[in-house]
């Protein structure tokens, strides 16, 4: 006999029944179900990653597994115990077989448009700490090395007037650019199959000082050649696997800062420990990894890598707003409310004392052809 998830539950007799396979910042989220006739149930098991055996049984099935991605077990789990809803606590949603949730006619939401901002800070403060070498000086600090000023102690590179590079500027990758200009008056150079108009409209003519430039590169090749600080901010694909290799790491400038804070798999990380050993300063900022939440062999050691534990969305704001999108989508299936127009514009949900807009946030994917269930009681999401 398995043992009990252990669960907390908020309104006990709600007649929907809605379970979190983490406890998430904040309360409102925890209000805004407990309000609307839902019983909530909080996984409260001391556990990083939960195993498809802990989310069946949550549900209420059993079945043999070992991940927390969310493929045809779970969904046809969810399915027969009357779910119709997902939201997974992220942008993103690669952890997720899209075509199983299709299949089993489970509607798939996410959380764009409340971490933009958050995430973009992120990746710019690993483009200062790495060009600057601030983690290393912060390590030689503590270690009691410091004995005096030297001229050639943690030398890194100045930002301000060198060309900042973006590969993917969508919604997050623009703001990082807005960020770099703004802050230090870099110029830019980006990449991306579309036309960014947000960040083209986007110039800088402040206090006399010279205006930056910009241009869209025809390659992202062109970007990794003439970029002093690279920012990956990809969707991640078969296209934009490994997109970072041996052979686009040696065009890139041997004294660059690369910077991801989009998906650990668009670097080839075996290829990055091997690009920082041969070129001491060369940098790296990283909040993902490729087997996340492992790093590969070395890369631990680089005194040239700094390595957060993806924390880009880790504001309390974010993570909050995070958590009551993912509510609110839940909570939409389950009143038949429609999808919300625009799931950039997420302010009208977050607003503390008002009532959210009778909608769905963000539903990123969903068979349009499912048939309506009259009789729901599971809804289901996890970060």
């Amino acid at each position: 006999m398995a043992k009990p998830i252990s669960i907390e539950v908020w309104n006990p007799s709600g007649k929907y029944r809605v379970v979190s396979t983490k406890s998430m910042p904040g309360t409102r989220w925890i209000r805004l179900l407990a309000d609307n006739d839902c019983r909530l149930e909080i996984c409260t098991e001391k556990k990083t990653i939960l195993s498809v055996d802990d989310i069946l049984a949550l549900i209420g099935d059993r079945c043999d597994g070992l991940t927390e991605e969310w493929g045809e077990v779970l969904f046809s789990a969810l399915k027969r115990a009357g779910g119709t809803a997902f939201s997974n606590m992220a942008v993103g949603y690669n952890n997720v077989d899209v075509e199983a949730a299709n299949r089993n006619g489970i509607a798939v939401g996410n959380t764009p448009g409340v971490l933009t901002e958050t995430t973009a800070e992120l990746a710019a403060s690993l483009s200062l700490a790495a060009a600057r070498r601030i983690v290393e000086a912060d390590q030689f600090m503590r270690a009691g090395l410091y004995d005096g000023w030297l001229p050639h102690l943690f030398v890194g590179n100045l930002l301000k007037g060198q060309t900042v590079g973006v590969i993917g500027a969508g919604r997050i990758g623009s703001a990082y650019a807005r960020m770099m200009i703004e802050g230090f008056k870099m110029n830019l150079i980006y990449y991306d199959l579309y036309q960014s108009t947000r960040l083209e409209k986007f110039f800088l003519k402040a206090n006399g000082e010279e205006p930056v430039t910009w241009k869209r590169a025809a390659t992202m090749e062109d970007v990794l050649r003439e970029a002093d600080v690279i920012s990956l901010h990809p969707v991640l694909d078969k296209t934009t696997y490994h997109l970072i290799n041996p052979e686009r790491l040696a065009i890139m400038k041997k004294e660059a800062v690369l910077v991801n804070a989009s998906r650990g798999p668009v670097i080839d990380e075996v290829a990055l420990v091997e690009h920082l050993k041969a070129n001491p300063m060369f940098r790296v900022g990283l909040d993902v990894f490729e087997d996340e939440p492992y790093m590969k062999p070395g890369l631990a050691d680089m005194k040239n890598a700094v390595v957060v534990p993806h924390i880009a969305s880790a504001s309390k704001w974010t993570r909050e707003g995070m958590a009551t999108l993912a509510a609110l989508n839940v909570l939409g299936k389950i009143k038949g409310y429609p999808v919300w127009g625009n799931p950039n514009l997420v302010e009208p949900f977050l607003k503390e004392d008002a009532t959210p807009p009778a909608a769905c946030p963000s539903i990123a994917c969903h068979r349009q052809n499912c048939k309506k269930r009259s009789s729901v009681d599971l809804f289901y999401w996890v970060n």
